[in-house]
């Protein structure tokens, strides 16, 4: 730091300001404590600035180890803006979100010092280990448990799928049907709350639900049932890879969509937009629920009190062409 200190004519102190982002620093000044970081080649030492600071450099995250977009997304975002934050993420994924897992997953995170945890737990299952964690350790966690006192963000996912419903409902649909995701994941239980909320709210008829997985196989199951029956006009599955089996099974039917049938999908996938028809979808912000766990994680980090331990992101609607009114 001394030698970039030199080469641009500045004091310690200053460089210091740069590294550290402050914002009282004249941008003059800061592009030329940069260039001279970059002829340099200076990377800080990150062991000594958590002996100075007090303060670890590393944050862990617990994840399960998953292709499901949601999850994925989610931790991808977290550690983006996490190192942009100046901060390095070990991630530990587990296969099962049991208490065993979870609590394996923990410890070693604690055994490497971290300086917070965040963990992605989407299912019921993993909250009984985080219970257990103590009350000293920072920590977050993401689409967790509304009803703990552990601080939580998440996607709005009641919003969403009212958003979804009414959709539907608006197209002039007389009701819709709901494929869900796993009973014991809150994503599915507030998806299943949006939906039936924005029946209720028009005074529709609520039909069952056909409970599933998160794959598209488990949605082309479920539309294989759902293609027989001519008094489903409109569907909304939980997420996408459901919608994509859906499409599926309605288009070996005969059933074509959104001619016969309109179906609308959560999560917003990125090959979504490919989809034939082009599926209508509920896009969560990952970016901002990245951003809100990591706020929550440097308060708790730097000693400060969290006045607001319950973030919710809204998601937002993007129509395409799977949705239209129904047929006479």
């Amino acid at each position: 730091m001394a030698d970039v200190a030199r080469l641009a004519g500045v004091s310690h102190q200053t460089v210091s300001r740069v590294l550290n982002g402050h914002p009282y620093v004249q941008e003059q000044t800061r592009s030329r404590v940069q260039a001279a970081i970059d002829e340099l080649g200076y990377r800080p030492n990150r062991a000594a600035r958590a002996l100075v600071t007090g303060r670890s450099q590393l944050i862990g995250v617990v994840a399960q180890n998953t292709t499901l977009c949601g999850p994925v997304s989610l931790l991808a975002a977290f550690e983006q803006v996490a190192v942009e934050a100046g901060f390095v993420v070990t991630a530990h994924r587990v296969d099962v979100l049991d208490r065993e897992s979870i609590t394996t997953a923990l410890e070693r995170h604690r055994d490497q010092r971290v300086a917070g945890i965040v963990v992605i737990a989407p299912t019921a299952s993993a909250h009984d280990a985080v219970d257990a964690v103590s009350p000293g350790v920072p920590l977050v966690m993401v689409d967790g448990d509304a009803e703990r006192s552990t601080p939580l963000v998440t996607v709005d996912q009641v919003a969403g799928a009212f958003a979804a419903t009414a959709h539907l409902l608006q197209a002039g649909h007389r009701t819709v049907w709901h494929v869900s995701g796993p009973p014991d994941w809150f994503d599915s239980a507030g998806r299943i709350e949006g939906w039936r909320s924005a029946l209720e709210a028009v005074g529709a008829e609520v039909p069952p639900i056909m409970s599933a997985d998160w794959s598209a196989a488990s949605g082309y199951r479920a539309g294989q049932v759902l293609a027989r029956m001519p008094e489903v006009t409109a569907i909304f599955a939980a997420n996408d890879h459901l919608a994509l089996g859906i499409l599926r099974a309605m288009s070996e039917r005969g059933r074509r969509v959104p001619h016969d049938v309109s179906v609308v999908g959560f999560d917003d996938v990125p090959e979504a937009a490919y989809f034939i028809p082009p599926l209508t979808t509920v896009r969560p912000d990952f970016a901002e629920v990245a951003r809100d766990a990591l706020d929550l994680l440097i308060t708790q980090i730097d000693g400060n009190p969290v006045d607001e331990i319950r973030r919710a992101s809204s998601p937002t609607l993007v129509p395409r062409d799977s949705v239209r009114p129904p047929s006479s």
